[in-house]
């Protein structure tokens, strides 16, 4: 199963050629032996077994979804009915929802069979998934250096062959900075097109749901599930959803690809910058057009993203207080002292750092000073954006500036942490979909080309990722076996 497509799977189990309860045993026996990455926080089993003999039911009698059987493992951001949801944090430890998100319900529908929870950065706040409260997950490439974050435990799971598709979340990046660090295929939809209800919030303007997968075709079909309008998330938008696996057909004779040169700059590896040329030279030879194109408030998007983000978690993690729900201390004193105690025991320490950031940012006096200036940066930002896809289909440059770095290279280091994301959170501050391709490898390890599209061209993304894989086997390497 490690590197057989969902499509293949699917054909295999419908064929009767392997049953949904081999597949989801091999699946479970690969994660117990892979347990030294620490890709999962919680693997739910025997529920997992259950559902598997219920898909091969289904298979039995002709009228399985279309994922019916295939294995699979959510980021533990989405909540699930029964089994607990921590978001990598102490906070939330023991948090077991009465309910499942939107996700979580579509796949189940569909058939897929979740293994369990994998693990991620603190509420979603890192670049690395060093920030964990159970440890951070490893690269399968090389153990020593971080899988991404803060969906590398999702990322950690596909690029070792134990699933070949899992959920993530992505508000500035922590789907696609992942996948370029572990080889994979990530993408991130367009804000508003999968539901967020049950999806626990960082940034609520930034944050959305997505997909990792070892291929673009795999994408798809994982996407497919996901996609479409849900009333119970306000910003759920409500706009059709495309046969995603029939626009995978899709050529790129004719397509302009604007090459950002920003996205190029001063701290992007010579290996990596290569790599992704190389990668667009190959878009070129299947019939794509290569345009210089400029986005002059790239700049911008870090400082930008790193007021609002902030400030929108410490509006959103206010809830957790010691007397709703989530880690209370032991024996408070006084109210101050449970709601001081309670938050300091409970949040780490970057959730807390940008607590606190958020805070000071959304304060009397600082207000304008900050957050409404980083939200006029917002817009220039995403009218870059527009004025570029007036000239161009696609936007193309590296997901991250460098391959994956070491465990604890960068944890001294704030600033240094948070430019890893230097070309992934103009994406969200835009609402723009954006998907990562693997292209290649430098020094041994992945390189991420990113792509990204107008709003609501997810389609676009897919087709084009699944045109160049067609073409190249980049996203074929696997940890140790790539030359």
């Amino acid at each position: 199963m490690a590197t057989t497509s969902i499509a293949q799977l699917a054909q295999d189990l419908r064929a009767r050629r392997v049953s949904a309860a081999e597949l989801v045993q091999s699946a479970l026996a690969a994660a117990q032996a892979g347990a030294a990455l620490n890709a999962f926080i919680s693997l739910d089993t025997e529920r997992a077994m259950l559902r598997a003999r219920s898909a091969d039911a289904a298979l039995a009698a002709g009228n399985a979804p279309a994922l019916a059987g295939i294995p699979f493992v959510h980021k533990d951001i989405f909540c699930t009915n029964g089994l607990r949801t921590t978001c990598g944090s102490r906070m939330l430890e023991q948090f077991v929802p009465p309910y499942d998100a939107t996700v979580v319900e579509r796949l189940d529908a569909a058939g897929a069979v979740a293994l369990g929870k994998a693990n991620m950065d603190e509420f979603a706040m890192g670049s690395s998934n060093e920030n964990s409260a159970f440890g951070p997950a490893r690269n399968p490439w090389d153990p020593e250096r971080v899988p991404g974050g803060s969906s590398g435990g999702s990322a950690a799971a596909v690029a070792a062959g134990i699933v070949p598709f899992a959920t993530g979340t992505d508000t500035g990046g922590s789907i696609r900075q992942p996948a370029a660090f572990c080889g994979v295929t990530g993408m991130k939809p367009s804000y508003g097109r999968v539901s967020r209800y049950g999806m626990i919030a960082y940034a609520s303007s930034l944050d959305c749901a997505g997909v990792l997968a070892r291929s673009a075709q795999d994408c798809a079909h994982a996407f497919a599930a996901i996609a479409g309008h849900d009333p119970r998330d306000a910003t759920s938008v409500d706009v059709g959803t495309s046969d995603y696996v029939a626009a995978l057909s899709t050529t790129l004779k004719g397509i302009r690809i604007g090459v950002a040169r920003e996205y190029f700059g001063a701290g992007v590896e010579d290996g990596v910058g290569a790599a992704v040329r190389a990668a667009l030279r190959e878009m070129e030879k299947l019939g794509a057009t290569l345009v210089d194109v400029s986005l002059p408030h790239a700049s911008l998007a870090i400082p930008a993203y790193y007021v609002i983000a902030p400030a929108e978690a410490s509006s959103n993690l206010a809830r957790y207080d010691g007397v709703r729900y989530g880690h209370r201390c032991a024996d408070p004193k006084s109210l101050e002292d449970l709601y001081t105690r309670s938050r300091s025991e409970g949040f780490g320490a970057e959730v807390q750092r940008r607590i606190l950031v958020g805070t000071y940012a959304l304060s009397a006096g600082y207000y304008d000073a900050y957050y409404l200036r980083a939200q006029r940066a917002r817009r220039v930002i995403a009218d870059d954006f527009g004025a570029a896809f007036e000239h161009v289909d696609l936007i193309a440059g590296p997901t991250a500036p460098t391959v994956a770095f070491k465990l604890g290279e960068k944890s001294a280091d704030p600033l240094a942490m948070y430019a890893a994301d230097v070309n992934t959170v103009a994406v969200n501050l835009a609402g723009l979909p954006a998907i990562s391709l693997p292209a290649g490898l430098s020094g041994r390890l992945p390189v991420g080309l990113q792509l990204i599209a107008p709003a609501f061209a997810e389609a676009r993304l897919l087709a084009a990722g699944h045109q160049l894989q067609q073409s190249t086997d980049f996203h074929t390497y696997t940890p140790g076996a790539a030359a």
